[in-house]
């Protein structure tokens, strides 16, 4: 490809640039995760099965949308839009003025084809920023402490936007009091104009992969009618291409068993909270800000033991602690500790108000704080986990194919991450229908209470344990990661052996293909 560049160095307002960012790629989907079904059955009497259904239904258009996304920015890079003003940066210029209107969802007392339409508007939006956003780290540097160093900058800001967004409805209730449909309104309003500031300091602030002195020889093909009818061929080829990567499709089952435990957790929680537990609006907004507040502190000790011992075993302890915290709240359920809730109606559902004027006591700030605790020092880590490794896995697909597909590999993680979401808490709406859930209802029946409570206790710690079964066999770390770099190296200089038995082993393992195969040779 000809003489390399000199590679910039990122600096600190570089990572956190770029890290800020994931107001979008964290902070909107908290938002959307903790309070969608809530609005929905709540606010606009839609029933839980409906709601579950709006969810669901855009992911539709999301399997087109997300892997040509990916497909198009990683082609773009030798046009002349490539070239000027980046082939990922594109998308975020088109994304940017349109982002405040993740207000839209939040309008109160619209039929169901408004929320659809609505919905399905801004996840195209969404896509447009996700999907070219993660790949600038890998665009970026190729070093594994700088790549390390983007990805804990994204998940500390995508702790503290989750803090923000889970106490924000809190002090808008303030102003307008309790259980108003505004509040998500505002909500949602204030975070997508925060998404489009912080899009526009990523833009200003990043770059993409400098051209070698080959790169910039080359002539891009003219699209022609041909060509452009392949198109769909192409990206799909290449979206199911990505799966067969060994190291991949760990990754994913790791994703996924944090991630989709979470979902199911979100979207249960708040319901109970209500019902269980008897709280109210404020208290829940609390709540979240207490887990998300501790995921924080998960984030920076996280960081530390990834880099030192791996993801695994920092992973396990997670899945420990999550799993405990959903213990906790199955033994509330069955034990219904006596004055808890006219303890909360005492300090009328302000958490924070009551500890500091002294009106709980310790059974009560067992119950508010010991669960949401565990929980969040849970999640802190299963969040970070898959994405402190995330950004090394087109360095594996390089091995395999000689080719560089950040974008495709964003579109496939944001495509997987969308449909699990959607379904996860679309699942969790049409289970509670099935429980005898009943929108709106000042009480619910105690079969629809037992349904809400096994899908926030039970249903997140079997994911996470297959999550942990599929953690068990992934190898790819700081020391394998230098052995895969150092055989690219040798690879693109021709190479059919690799240097040592060993790397050739650990290459082989992270890949799935035998080293003759690699470098394109096994299509």
């Amino acid at each position: 490809m000809g003489k390399d560049v000199t590679e910039r160095k990122p600096g600190p307002i570089n990572y956190w640039a770029w890290g800020s960012g994931d107001v979008v790629g964290a902070g909107l989907p908290a938002v959307t995760s903790g309070w969608l079904i809530y609005f929905y059955t709540t606010f606009c009497h839609i029933d839980a099965l409906k709601a579950g259904g709006l969810l669901a239904i855009p992911r539709i258009f999301d399997a087109i949308t997300c892997p040509l996304i990916g497909y198009i920015s990683d082609n773009l890079r030798h046009t002349w839009v490539g070239r000027h003003i980046g082939r990922r940066k594109i998308f975020l210029l088109i994304a940017i003025p349109l982002l405040p209107s993740f207000a839209l969802m939040w309008v109160q007392g619209q039929s169901f084809l408004y929320y659809l339409s609505s919905y399905i508007f801004f996840e195209l939006v969404y896509n447009c920023v996700l999907i070219p956003w993660e790949t600038l780290p890998a665009e970026m540097s190729k070093d594994y402490k700088v790549k390390a160093k983007f990805a804990g900058a994204r998940m500390l800001q995508a702790q503290a936007f989750a803090i923000f967004a889970s106490y924000l409805p809190t002090l808008i209730i303030n102003h307008l009091g309790k259980d108003s449909a505004v509040t998500f309104l505002i909500n949602g309003a204030i975070f997508g104009v925060m998404g489009s500031i912080l899009i526009t300091l990523a833009v200003i602030f990043t770059w993409e992969r400098p051209y070698t002195d080959g790169e910039k020889l080359i002539k891009p093909e003219p699209l022609n009618l041909a060509r452009g009818l392949m198109i769909p061929f192409h990206m799909f080829r290449d979206l199911f291409s990505t799966l067969r990567i060994r190291a991949f499709r760990q990754h994913l089952g790791i994703y996924l068993g944090g991630y989709i435990s979470q979902d199911v957790f979100n979207a249960a929680f708040p319901i109970f909270v209500l019902t269980v537990m008897l709280g109210a609006t404020q208290i829940i907004s609390q709540m979240w800000t207490i887990m998300y507040a501790v995921q924080l502190l998960s984030v920076l000790i996280a960081i530390n033991v990834v880099m030192r011992t791996g993801p695994q075993r920092a992973y396990a302890a997670a899945i420990a602690s999550f799993i405990l915290a959903c213990v906790l709240y199955y033994i509330y359920y069955l034990i219904q500790p006596a004055g808890f809730p006219a303890a909360l109606h005492g300090i009328e559902h302000n958490v924070f108000g009551g500890v500091l004027s002294g009106k709980v006591g310790p059974m009560v700030i067992f119950w508010l704080f010991v669960p949401v605790a565990l929980a969040g020092l849970g999640r802190g880590t299963l969040n970070f986990v898959p994405w402190s490794v995330y950004n090394y896995l087109p360095d594996v697909d390089e091995a395999v194919t000689g080719q560089r597909r950040e974008g495709i590999f964003a579109g496939v993680m944001t495509l997987v991450r969308k449909f699990t979401q959607a379904f996860a808490l679309a699942g969790t709406g049409w289970a509670m229908e099935a429980g005898g859930f009943v929108s709106g209802a000042p009480t619910q029946t105690p079969h629809a209470v037992h349904t809400i409570v096994l899908i926030l206790c039970v249903a997140p710690a079997v994911v996470m344990l297959l999550g942990f079964l599929v953690s068990l066999s992934f190898r790819l770390n700081a020391k394998t990661h230098d052995v895969l770099m150092t055989e690219i190296e040798r690879l693109r200089d021709g190479a059919t052996e690799p240097a040592t038995p060993e790397s050739g082993k650990v290459v082989e393992d992270l890949t799935g293909w035998t080293y003759a195969q690699l470098w394109g040779r096994g299509r």
